[in-house]
């Protein structure tokens, strides 16, 4: 077994048995919803850097995945939508995260009259070998998990995460990541890849491994700051600006010119015309603001039309638009 993933399962250990609060800060706000309550202790072993849980992914009653539970906060909010037996599947390798899990899942059920802790099918298993049959999940999620990987463990756990994907089944992610070169020290540094930190790729290099596993269309939902590394504190000489984004790839089929990647693009047509046709399969109303993908963006670019704009990235896209 690699080191570094026997420091992460010891980090994690210590963080079941005796709950680190802020051991890793979310940068989304907790879903409030109706009716549903989440326990302290679940609220304080919340180890992720964002959110996975989007209701429009949640329609249909989808069968769902979650990778790495740590207190068993998004399993909750999962089984939110849900609520039936084994309709979340959680999976760790934590044999002590499991155990706070179930836990955590008897003081939800006193404070949740709609929840039962059958919802939820908690299984020992490794990100990198999935006890999950092919084609079977509609949503799988990961939560400040995937991070902690090399490049070479990572490609298999994206690998792993498409094989047992339906088709067009949505893969939800929240990572850090990072556009300043990681220095080696820190690379190496077995507890800081493990607390979520040194393994952050530049979000390009991230896109590309999860656009090179087969995901025909991916949605940069968020992006946000997350950490610095500063000389004061970390084996580094120069200042290291973290952030999270969160992120949903779909196994639609790969076009034939590449994936659809979405970060938040518009382009708005304020010709002379009713509507610009580029006779590709898009359509812009007159001054009618358009979502569309970088590889649109850049095409309708190449037109160098003056009566077409194009926002740059927001990092923030929700859907709709072209493709």
């Amino acid at each position: 077994m690699q080191t570094y993933l026997e420091t992460t399962r010891n980090v994690y250990k210590e963080a079941a048995e005796n709950p680190q609060k802020g051991l890793c800060c979310t940068t989304t706000p907790v879903w409030q919803l109706p009716g549903l309550k989440i326990p302290k202790k679940m609220l304080d072993m919340n180890y992720g850097c964002g959110s996975t849980v989007n209701p429009r992914d949640l329609v249909n009653d989808p069968a769902i995945l979650y990778v790495g539970v740590g207190g068993g906060m998004e399993l909750l909010q999962f089984s939110y939508f849900s609520r039936r037996s084994s309709g979340v599947i959680g999976i760790d390798v934590v044999d002590e995260m499991l155990q706070a899990s179930r836990e955590n899942f008897v003081e939800a059920e006193k404070q949740n009259p709609w929840f039962k802790p059958d919802f939820i099918d908690l299984r020992k298993g490794d990100a990198l070998n999935l006890p999950v049959p092919d084609n079977s999940i509609d949503v799988a999620a990961q939560n400040c998990l995937f991070n902690i990987f090399t490049q070479e463990d990572l490609k298999t756990a994206l690998a792993e995460m498409y094989r047992i994907l339906k088709p067009h089944g949505r893969l939800v992610l929240s990572d850090p990541t990072c556009e300043t070169e990681m220095p080696e020290t820190l690379k190496q540094d077995e507890r800081l890849r493990a607390l979520c930190l040194s393994g952050a790729l530049p979000l390009k290099e991230y896109i590309k491994l999860i656009t090179d596993t087969g995901f025909g269309t991916v949605e940069i939902r968020a992006k946000r700051p997350y950490r610095i590394l500063d000389p004061a504190h970390y084996q580094t000489n120069k200042m290291i600006y973290i952030e999270s984004v969160e992120v949903c790839a779909i196994k639609d089929p790969m076009p034939a010119d590449g994936a659809c990647v979405f970060t938040g693009r518009t382009a708005i047509y304020f010709g002379g015309d009713e509507y610009f046709d580029d006779k590709k399969g898009h359509v812009l109303m007159q001054n009618q603001p358009l979502a569309i993908c970088d590889k649109t963006a850049g095409a309708l670019a190449a037109l160098n039309r003056q009566d077409i704009f194009i926002s740059p990235s927001t990092y923030f896209y929700d859907g709709g638009g072209c493709c």
